[in-house]
This record gives C-alpha cells, sequence and structure tokens, in this order.
C-alpha cells in the first residue's frame, strides 16, 4: 500500500453467532435454526428474508438474547452469552440492544414520551429529568416532537411504530434488531419506518438488522441474509 493512501478502517463485530442451532420440541423435533455462522458489523444495515417457517425470527431471537441455542454461541460485544446467567442476559439486552417488533408493544396508558423513557428508567442510570430530555430529543430526531404528551391511542399506526423505534433507541444501543416491523403498515408508513432506520444507519453509525418480508426494502439494505429451512443459503 502507498505511504499515502489512507488505511482502510478495519469492521468492528458487534453481534457473532458461531454454529447456532436451535431445536424445539420432545419426539419429533423441529430445528428451527441449523449450523449459522453469522458476524454482523458495527455500522451494517443487514436484512434478513426468507420463507414463512425458514427460521427468521427464530435466528433474530436468539442474537437478541431473547431465546437459547440447543448448540452453538453467540457473542455480543465481545461476550460469549452461553457462559452468562439470565440476569446478566436481561443486563445486556438493555443496555447493548434495542428491539423493535411487528406490532408495537406500546403502554396504552402511558404517553409517547413515557414509553420511550421505560427503558431508561429500568436501566437506571439517569434521573428522571434526564430520561425525560433523553426520550424527548428522541422523539424529536424522529419527527414526533408534537406528539410526545399523546397515548399511544390517539397515534396513527406509523406513528406508533416511530415510537416504538424510539423507545428501540433510549439506552443508546449497539445494534437495533427489529422483527417484521412494516408488517402491520401500509406503504407510505412502511417507506417511513425504512428511511429512518437506513438514516440511523447512514448518519448515526447505528447497527440495524430486520427481519423482512418486503423484498424491495431489503434490497436497499447494506448486506442481504437469506434464510431457507433454518441455513443461511445467500
Amino acid at each position: 500500500m502507498d505511504q499515502g493512501e489512507p488505511a482502510v478502517p478495519a469492521r468492528v463485530p458487534v453481534i457473532e453467532a458461531r454454529a447456532l442451532t436451535k431445536v424445539i420440541g420432545d419426539g419429533v423435533a423441529t430445528t428451527l435454526v441449523r449450523d449459522i455462522d453469522l458476524t454482523i458489523y458495527r455500522g451494517e444495515f443487514v436484512a434478513i428474508t426468507g420463507p414463512s417457517g425458514s427460521g427468521k425470527s427464530s435466528l433474530l431471537y436468539l442474537l437478541g438474547l431473547l431465546d437459547v441455542p440447543t448448540e452453538g454461541v453467540v457473542l455480543v460485544d465481545g461476550r460469549n452469552a452461553s457462559l452468562l446467567d439470565e440476569e446478566e442476559r436481561a443486563r445486556i439486552r438493555l443496555a447493548t440492544l434495542g428491539f423493535v417488533f411487528q406490532f408495537h408493544f406500546l403502554l396504552p396508558e402511558f404517553t409517547a414520551l413515557d414509553n420511550v423513557a421505560l427503558p431508561m428508567r429500568a436501566l437506571g442510570k439517569l434521573d428522571e429529568p434526564q430520561r425525560r430530555k433523553r426520550a424527548l430529543e428522541i422523539l424529536g430526531l424522529l419527527g414526533l416532537s408534537d406528539h410526545a404528551h399523546k397515548l399511544p391511542g390517539q397515534l396513527s399506526g406509523g406513528q406508533r411504530q416511530r415510537v416504538a423505534i424510539a423507545r428501540s433507541l433510549a439506552n443508546d444501543p449497539l445494534v437495533i434488531l427489529a422483527d417484521e416491523p412494516t408488517g402491520n403498515l401500509d406503504t407510505a408508513s412502511s417507506e417511513q419506518v425504512f428511511s429512518i432506520f437506513r438514516k440511523l444507519v447512514d448518519d448515526m453509525n447505528r447497527t440495524i438488522v430486520i427481519v423482512t418480508h418486503d423484498m424491495t426494502l431489503a434490497a436497499r439494505a447494506d448486506r442481504h441474509v437469506r434464510l431457507v429451512d433454518g441455513r443461511i443459503v445467500g
């Protein structure tokens, strides 16, 4: 390499799956995920696709420490989750990972602001004024400043999902994992949600892993991982 040529920065792994397998059932066993090796890097937008029953959501839940593999290991920020007890795993999920699901799971009796502040309260690193200030900042980032004090029932489907994305950002996670986050949305709202994810990656160096059936959206990710019968095929 020429002395004047800048060095290419090394890619930093944030989640690593090694020989990951998940089998369920007594008697007749069902293999949900089979012998998967996958590394997710910082600042990467990864889309996971595949037919129904291919293991997409099962893989996402394993990567997010919401489930435990039958075989293999998951490393989050270099830590082997198989060596941790459930309390430690829960702490990593809360502090390091953000989740967005097909249904928003907002608490209906809490305002948008209070829903976003909940993960911060659970982590316990900020006091109440700091939590509310940060929640307002995140809602503003997603164009929801005017809706901060509304209940979920007063918001549209797209707005509720944007609040759910804001909540996933509350504790400044290394990775956001999203399971069919546009599955219940119309085309315009789906595009808005995807554009938010794209902006988080491009402008803020966030890491996004999204399970989706929408091949048009998946094609716009940085990397496309396709599953068939629990295996990565492309």
